[in-house]
Parts: structure tokens; C-alpha cells; sequence
């Protein structure tokens, strides 16, 4: 093993426990970092953006018949929240099923019913999941994970009939990690540095554990009291891709850092001590639906991007290429 060697307070991390404890494994500043950010754009623009791709979500997705509907952690939900309260439509008969204490608060607010997910009737899919994403690409893949909420997100978009993503224009992008610089991982505490050294194999340059803010100093805590791990690869591929690159005798399997998106999820997912891996990718919930699986998908069936000038562009499952 390597040695590093690294102090942190486990009152910042376990909160009724004041006493400390030493981690060992090499240089701090690579390892524990702030939540990444994209590059910005002026925030009143990109919240107007956020709020016309949630209305035309919601037009074309919501259904008052609903009884069961997930709602994420993005950025976005707020503003699908608020579509369908303006929507003026008889929602007491909807559950609404949310994917953290965040989006619970949202759905209470806007005089919603909330329910746990672990509630809801066995065998029931909920009949429709909103949720936003960090990156798209153009074969609907998603990188999710930035509000560190991605194991529950992905439990609820799998438990659903469809997921429907709605983002601002900065999140459509040919390929995953084009502008968002890492892939969200969540890892049980103890198992943090091994998974870190499993991720610098697979050709990760650099990957670390979140960190809090000033405020919160130490690692980042999910609700389910684990680890964020940031990892940077390069671009990803989708399997298209394959077809030029395979000539030059790479198969998307980590050759020369070279990956293809579904693999290296395959991959990550694979490690010790990994609970979800923030890339959303396979089928969505038709296509289950059309192949006879018991649950959902993981990619949305469709994706609403709003744009600067009010436009809401719509990609849907249908307009990928195979």
C-alpha cells in the first residue's frame, strides 16, 4: 500500500463523536476536493433556461392520473415542481417520491404529498421520474451526482415507467466529460482509498474524495452517510465510436485511457466498496417496458434542454442513433 498520511476532525464527519483520526495515504490536496463546477453563464439567464425546459417537461410528461412520480435532486426540479403546482390540476391522489431530503423539502413546500421510496407498493413503477443531470450526451447518457445524491436518484429512475431529464443548454454535450470534469462515486468510507487506487488503475488522472465547504470542513457525507469520489477520465465514448477507434486497435475498454461510457460504469461498478457510479447509462424505460423487464431504466426516455434564447430543444430516445 501507499503511504499516505493525512489528519482530518471525525467531528466533521460524524458529528456526535468529537475525537480524530488519522488516514493514511498520500498528498491531501489531491485527494480531497470541493464539489466540481462547470463553467458559468450569467445565472439569470440559465434559471429562465431551467425554468421553460421544466415547463415543457411537465406539458408533455405529466398526467393528473398519475399516482406515483418521482422527483430528483437536480437544480432544474424546483421549477418542475412549480409546473406542475401551476398546472391548477387536482394532485391529491399523486405521491411524490423523492430522491433526498433536499427534493422531499421542495415537494412539502409546494403542498405536495411526499412519499418514502421504500413506501411504495411492491411490484408498483412509479409512472413518471423528473430529475435533472450534470452532462448529456447525444446517446442520452447521463453523468449525475453533483448535489451527491446519485444512489437514490438512480433508484428512483429505475423504479419508474420513464425518466424525463431537464436541464439548462450547458448540459448537452456530443460526449460525457466534454465540460463536467469528473464521474460521481459513491463509496462506503472504509473502502474510499483502495477505490481510489482501483480508479488511478482504470485510468483515472487524479481522483478524489469530495470535500465540504468551509463551513463543513471534511469529506462530503450522502444521505446514506458515504463518500462522494470524484474521478476524471477522458472523454467518453458511445459505442458509434467504436467504429473509427477500433482501427487504431482500441476497444473502448480503458486502452490508452480510451473508454467506452457503458464499460467503464460496468467497471467502476464492479469495485469493492462502490454503491452507485454517477453515469446513467443502458436503456431507458420503454425500451424495458418493450423487453419485458420487471423495472425501469436507467437513461431518460427524454431529455428538455432549455436554451439563452428562450427555445427548449427536446432529444428523445427515438432520435438516438443505433
Amino acid at each position: 500500500m501507499r503511504g499516505w498520511r493525512l489528519r482530518i476532525t471525525t467531528s466533521a464527519l460524524h458529528t456526535s463523536k468529537a475525537t480524530s483520526a488519522t488516514l493514511r495515504r498520500p498528498h491531501l490536496s489531491r485527494l480531497f476536493h470541493p464539489s466540481p463546477t462547470p463553467s458559468t453563464t450569467p445565472m439569470a439567464d440559465i434559471e429562465t433556461a431551467k425554468r421553460n425546459a421544466a415547463i415543457r417537461a411537465v406539458a408533455d410528461h405529466f398526467d393528473p392520473s398519475f399516482r406515483y412520480i418521482g422527483i430528483g435532486s437536480g437544480t432544474t426540479i424546483v421549477y418542475v415542481v412549480e409546473a406542475i403546482t401551476n398546472l391548477g390540476a387536482d394532485t391529491s391522489r399523486i405521491n411524490f417520491v423523492p430522491t433526498g431530503y433536499q427534493s422531499r423539502q421542495v415537494i412539502v413546500r409546494a403542498g405536495l404529498t411526499p412519499i418514502a421510496f421504500d413506501s411504495l407498493p411492491k411490484g408498483v413503477l412509479m409512472d413518471v421520474a423528473f430529475d435533472g443531470a450534470d452532462e448529456i450526451d447525444e446517446d442520452l447518457n447521463c453523468i449525475k451526482g453533483g448535489g451527491a445524491c446519485l444512489y437514490q436518484e438512480k433508484l428512483v429512475a429505475t423504479h419508474a415507467r420513464k425518466f424525463v431529464c431537464v436541464a439548462d443548454h450547458r448540459k448537452l454535450q456530443k460526449r460525457l466529460l466534454t465540460k463536467w470534469p469528473t464521474i460521481p462515486i459513491e463509496v462506503e468510507p472504509l473502502a474510499a482509498f483502495t477505490v481510489l487506487e482501483a480508479l488511478e488503475d482504470l485510468g483515472s488522472k487524479g481522483p478524489f474524495i469530495r470535500e465540504g465547504h468551509i463551513i463543513k470542513a471534511g469529506p462530503i457525507k450522502t444521505d446514506q452517510d458515504n463518500f462522494i469520489v470524484d474521478a476524471p477520465f477522458p472523454t467518453l465514448l458511445i459505442p458509434s465510436d467504436l467504429k473509427h477507434s477500433q482501427s487504431d486497435g482500441k476497444t473502448g475498454r480503458g486502452e490508452g485511457g480510451v473508454w467506452v461510457v457503458e464499460a467503464l460504469a460496468k467497471e467502476i461498478k464492479a469495485l469493492e466498496g462502490v454503491l452507485s457510479v454517477g453515469l446513467f447509462v443502458g436503456f431507458n424505460g420503454a425500451e424495458a417496458a418493450a423487453w419485458g423487464k420487471k423495472l425501469g431504466g436507467q437513461k431518460p426516455v427524454a431529455a428538455y434542454f432549455g436554451m439563452m434564447d428562450g427555445e427548449v430543444i427536446v432529444r428523445t430516445a427515438k432520435d438516438v442513433q443505433v
